[in-house]
């Protein structure tokens, strides 16, 4: 299957203002610089100075920062605590022009928190060595959901296209699913990247999955490219799908479509990423925006792979601009 750059063009061009909503997970990805000093006396554990602190948007807001930073305009809905985290996350969103009304502080809830501490010698590049997730595992209260259920709806009526961005975090209620399942069934574009639950979301345009999800959600096994082809095929008609976008990391991508044969899409760049962190969040947006733009799935996916190929050539959470992949797309076709 081929397309032009001029095509591929013309579609990163019309991301432009695209009203996208992003519904999901909101997560603060907490960075901690430090530098090695000693070994403590109290135990045999390394010594680290602290150098600088720095939170950027993760989970769905990520998701949320890339549609932004490719163009598009992001209306987030999401449920965040009511405690000095969940206050930095919306500053953040604020700072860089996102608005925030949609985002819900449930009293007594933590943010969703992925503290990273880096650390290294001076003058070399740090290195990570510690996680720490701070989570809140219990669910949404109802006067909460009934709070995101109403938001989500006001939203839904201005999106030109919708992201679901699942993290397992418990936001995705019966009730929360009911109305993104009304927005798939007027034919508008709905995508979903659920890393626990793909396979309850319903009538959807497109999944976009990793392989180790893909064989998590059908228990099943991917040995080679037959498997792959099967376990797409078995997707769409699980979640009665017009298609599934499948990331296979150094392998590229697998496209598939309702009714067409699967292309295979080889990775954009370096197969020897620096950083994975987020990628996924990043091709789900640039994916999302092409659809919402007129592309067909094919474009959309060779889009998707040009935007997640930039970002995980940086280090941590990162995003890729409208900027960078008309960069990437004019040095990389004829």
């Amino acid at each position: 299957m081929k397309t032009t750059k001029k095509r591929l063009l013309e579609i990163v061009s019309a991301f432009q203002g695209k009203s996208i909503a992003v519904i999901g997970d909101m997560v603060a990805d907490e960075f901690i610089y430090a530098t090695s000093s000693r070994v403590s006396r109290e135990a045999p554990v390394l010594i680290f100075k602290y150098d600088s602190r720095e939170l950027v948007l993760g989970g769905a807001a990520n998701a949320v920062n890339n549609v932004s930073s490719l163009g598009g305009r992001p209306l987030p809905v999401g449920v965040i605590g009511d405690d000095q985290i969940g206050k930095e996350l919306v500053d953040v969103m604020k700072n860089k022009g996102i608005r925030t009304t949609g985002l819900v502080a449930e009293k007594g809830r933590c943010t969703v928190t992925k503290t990273r501490v880096l650390a290294g010698v001076k003058h070399t590049t740090k290195q990570q060595v510690m996680r720490i997730d701070k989570e809140d595992g219990n669910g949404i209260g109802k006067a909460t959901e009934k709070r995101v259920v109403n938001t989500l709806n006001d939203v839904l009526k201005k999106a030109d296209a919708v992201i679901v961005s699942d993290y397992g975090y418990g936001l995705f209620t019966p009730e929360v699913r009911t109305c993104i399942s009304r927005k798939a069934g007027k034919g508008e574009v709905v995508t979903v990247d659920s890393r626990y639950g793909m396979l309850g979301f319903k009538g959807i345009t497109a999944v976009t999955p990793n392989e180790s999800e893909v064989e998590d959600a059908l228990r099943l096994k991917l040995n080679d490219g037959n498997d792959l082809i099967k376990a797409g095929c078995e997707l769409i008609k699980k979640l009665n799908s017009k298609g599934a976008l499948i990331t296979r990391g150094k392998d590229g991508m697998a496209v598939f479509e309702k009714g067409k044969k699967p292309v295979f899409i080889p990775v954009f760049g370096s197969d020897e990423a620096v950083d994975v962190t987020g990628a996924g969040d990043t091709v789900i947006s640039a994916f999302t925006l092409a659809l919402s733009a007129g592309a067909g799935f094919y474009e959309a996916a060779r889009i998707a792979n040009y935007a997640g190929g930039i970002v995980v050539m940086k280090s941590g959470t990162a995003t890729a601009s409208k900027e960078e992949l008309i960069s990437a797309i004019e040095s990389d076709l004829p």
